[in-house]
């Protein structure tokens, strides 16, 4: 199995890297490439973009600092924001991205996941999901959660909908867990494991890191990765000595 990877999230709007909680109010966290390299030089094993207002808004990422950001780090890189044509997608990894997240663009049709796959192949493909505890208990995936002023329920179960995209030919899929987002008390770890039960592809832990234990935990689980922001972003956790912890642990890290 291969060892699992720490994973800074990038969330940008309006060409700045920007950092909220339980996805809103959102402040500057710094220049696009010069965090993409910050992460680069500390260590990180992936990096993951994702233009936050670009569904919402009706467009799509703007590739030029996709191709800056292709240009200075050598660690590959996931990219997101209004991804919702196979074109739009082969521009983006014409640009210098390794993978394609689709979230709302996915659930407004489903299809797409296929269509990416067909032509570009499943480890390119990640669907993003953004779930939240409804009073009933299930978990339910948010659409459009870069703009408040957009956010809806999409009407879908958060298992069901992993499910049926792993069927269509997503190969990755980001499990970002909206009440936890930016609030440092831990990942959702029986969502996650569920989850994790419920497919065959890799699944990343998003949302509550906010100590190295919390990164274990989600390894112990069997989660592939853990994406984090905060804790990166302000310098509370630096990505060397977080991976010197984990191995003290006895959890395999890529050097």
């Amino acid at each position: 199995m291969p060892a699992p990877r720490i994973i800074p999230c990038l969330d940008v709007k309006d060409g700045r890297v920007v950092k909220g909680v339980q996805f809103r109010d959102h402040r500057d966290a710094g220049d696009i490439v010069e965090q993409a390299l910050r992460y680069r030089d500390e260590g990180a094993d992936e990096l993951v973009f994702y233009d936050i207002t670009a569904s919402a808004e009706g467009r799509t990422l703007d590739l030029d600092w996709v191709r800056q950001v292709a240009k200075v780090i050598d660690i590959p890189f996931t990219v997101a924001g209004g991804i919702r044509t196979r074109d739009q997608g082969a521009a983006c990894l014409d640009h210098g991205a390794d993978k394609l997240s689709v979230n709302s663009p996915a659930l407004e049709r489903p299809a797409l996941i296929e269509e990416l796959a067909r032509d570009f192949g499943s480890q390119c493909v990640v669907l993003g999901i953004d779930s939240f505890a409804a009073p009933d208990g299930r978990f339910l995936v948010k659409q459009y959660t870069g703009s408040p002023d957009a956010m809806r329920d999409s009407g879908r179960e958060a298992i069901a909908w992993a499910v049926e995209a792993t069927e269509r030919g997503a190969g990755e899929i980001v499990l970002n867990c909206m009440s936890k987002d930016g609030v440092r008390t831990g990942y959702d770890l029986a969502h996650t494991a569920a989850l994790i039960d419920a497919v065959t592809v890799p699944v990343i832990a998003s949302g509550g890191a906010g100590k190295p234990g919390h990164f274990r935990e989600a390894f112990a689980i069997g989660c592939s990765g853990a994406l984090a922001a905060t804790v990166f972003h302000d310098r509370l956790i630096a990505i060397p000595d977080l991976k010197e912890y984990l191995v003290s642990c006895g959890i395999e890290m890529r050097r």
